[in-house]
C-alpha cells in the first residue's frame, strides 16, 4: 500500500505539557483519514507538525516519501493547509483572495487568474467572486479557504477542523466539497471534534486522548470493538416510556438507557428484536422505532477515552 503520510513516534512537549506523547500514524494516498479527539488531545499539533509548522521533540515524518525535517521545502510544495478558522483577507475579494495566493506561489498574474475562476466556479462561487469577503457567509468563507488551500494544486490535504464554528447547512457544504476532492484523487488527513462529520467523511479514524493515540480502524471496525449491536426502541407514547424499559430490561438482562423519548440496551441475543416485539404487541404498545444498530462515534469515544468528545483543555499555541 502506498502511503502518502507517515509518522513514527511523534513527540511534542510544552515545558510540563506533553501535547503529544509517541503518536504514529498512516494515511494511504487517495484517502480519507480522520483523527478524532477533543481539543487538547494533539489534533491541530499534529497537523503542524506534518506541515512543517512546528518541529517535533522526537519521532519522524514523511509527506509523498519527503522527510519533513530533510525536505521541508518540498513538503511545502505537495501540501495545502486550512485551519480552523478561515485566513483569507476580509478586505478583498473572493477572486483577489485566490489570485494573490496564486502570485506567492510564483504564478503569473494570467495564470493566477486562471487558476483563480477555476477554482471559484469549482467552488460554487462565481456569482460572488468581486464581493469582499466581509459580506460572505460562514459556509462561503470555509469554502473559499479551501479554495485557497488548492491553487497550488496540492496532492495532500491536512483540514484541520475545517467546521469549527458553522451552522448545519455549511457544515454539509463543506463535506460535500471535501468528498468532491477525495473522488478526484486528493488524500485528505482530517482533524475534527464531530463524531458524525468522522463517520460521514473518513475512510479510517485514529483516535487521540491526552497526546496518545488510543485507538484506530474503520468507522464500523472501532464501533464493532466497543461491542455487539444496541436494539433501540422508541414508544410513540411517551407515558409508555417506563413499561417499555421495564420489558427491555427483562428480556435483555441489562438496564434501558433512555435519553429524548429513545430507549436502548445492548442486544446480546439475535432473537431479542422480536421477542421485544411480541411483548410490545401484546401490552398494546405502539412503537415509533424498533430495530438494531451499532454503536454511535459517540459510543465508541466514550468507551476508549472515558470521557465525552468535547471535554478537555485548548492546545498550547506554537511558539
Amino acid at each position: 500500500m502506498s502511503y502518502a503520510i507517515r509518522a513514527e513516534g511523534l513527540v511534542k512537549k510544552y515545558g510540563d505539557f506533553t501535547a503529544l506523547d509517541g503518536v504514529d500514524l498512516e494515511v494511504p494516498a487517495g484517502k480519507v483519514v480522520g483523527v478524532l479527539g477533543p481539543n487538547g488531545a494533539g489534533k491541530t499539533t499534529t497537523v503542524r507538525i506534518l506541515a512543517t509548522l512546528l518541529r517535533p521533540d522526537a519521532g519522524h515524518a514523511t509527506i509523498g516519501g519527503h522527510d519533513i525535517a530533510k525536505d521541508p521545502v518540498r513538503v511545502r510544495q505537495l501540501i495545502g493547509l486550512t485551519g480552523q478558522y478561515a485566513s483569507v483577507d476580509e478586505t478583498l475579494s473572493g477572486a483577489e483572495n485566490l489570485v494573490l495566493i496564486g502570485r506567492l506561489l510564483g504564478l503569473s498574474r494570467r495564470d493566477a487568474r486562471t487558476r483563480a475562476a477555476e477554482l471559484l466556479e469549482n467552488f460554487s462561487l462565481t456569482e460572488a467572486a468581486k464581493r469582499p469577503i466581509a459580506t460572505f457567509s460562514g459556509g462561503m468563507r470555509r469554502r473559499l479557504d479551501l479554495a485557497a488551500s488548492l491553487v497550488g494544486r496540492p496532492r495532500i490535504l491536512f483540514l484541520d477542523e475545517p467546521t469549527t464554528g458553522l451552522d448545519p447547512h455549511a457544515r454539509q457544504e463543506v463535506w460535500d466539497v471535501v468528498k468532491g476532492l477525495v473522488a478526484d484523487g486528493s488524500t485528505v488527513l482530517l482533524t475534527t471534534q464531530y463524531l458524525e462529520e468522522a463517520d460521514q467523511l473518513a475512510d479510517s479514524i485514529t483516535v487521540f486522548d491526552k497526546g496518545r493515540k488510543v485507538a484506530e480502524g474503520r468507522p464500523g471496525e472501532l464501533k464493532r470493538r466497543v461491542g455487539g449491536q444496541i436494539l433501540q426502541v422508541r414508544p410513540t407514547m411517551p407515558a409508555d416510556v417506563p413499561q417499555v424499559a421495564a420489558i427491555l430490561a427483562e428480556l435483555s438482562g441489562h438496564a434501558a438507557a433512555e435519553e429524548s423519548g429513545v430507549l436502548t440496551v445492548p442486544a446480546d441475543e439475535p432473537l431479542l428484536v422480536s421477542a421485544v416485539a411480541r411483548r410490545l404487541d401484546g401490552a398494546g404498545i405502539p412503537a415509533d422505532e424498533l430495530g438494531l444498530r451499532l454503536p454511535s462515534l459517540d459510543e465508541v469515544f466514550l468507551a476508549l477515552t472515558g470521557h465525552a468528545p468535547a471535554v478537555a483543555t485548548a492546545e498550547p499555541a506554537a511558539v
